[in-house]
């Protein structure tokens, strides 16, 4: 199995609804480095499996709509505690819906994407999907 990882960021604001969320049940806010791994078990005629520059351009606007944004406010996340859990799972079906629509060119052999969302050097999660 191959796979490309491209990496960026976000900054978002949110607040979670439960007592077992304790003080982050307050609006605050969280940057994400976001990891975004497209996995493969076969490469193109070029040898490779996803351009990695497409995919660091598509990666950067999918992580770009949820910047710089409170999350509370936005009509896809309604009723939804936005998690790292939850934010890993949307950038990996916004991802797979570009790899769909040929954003990242010629992406035939791609058949995984795994999206890690890392909170701080000592804790993170992530979100596996087949395409």
């Amino acid at each position: 199995m191959f796979g490309v990882t491209v990496r960026d960021h976000m900054m978002v604001a949110h607040s979670f609804r439960g007592e077992v969320f304790g003080p982050a049940q307050q609006l605050h806010g969280a940057t994400f480095v976001v990891d975004a791994t497209f996995r493969g078990e076969a490469l193109d005629a070029d040898g490779i499996l996803v351009d990695i520059g497409r995919a660091t351009e598509v990666l950067k606007a999918v992580v770009g709509e949820l910047s710089y944004r409170n999350l509370d406010d936005d009509p896809a996340f309604a009723g939804t505690n936005t998690t790292t859990e939850v934010l890993a799972r949307h950038v990996a079906d916004r991802l797979a819906e570009q790899v769909a629509a040929g954003a990242m060119g010629a992406a035939e052999h791609v058949n995984g994407i795994v999206v890690t969302l890392h909170e701080s050097h000592v804790a993170w999660a992530s979100y596996e999907r087949s395409l």
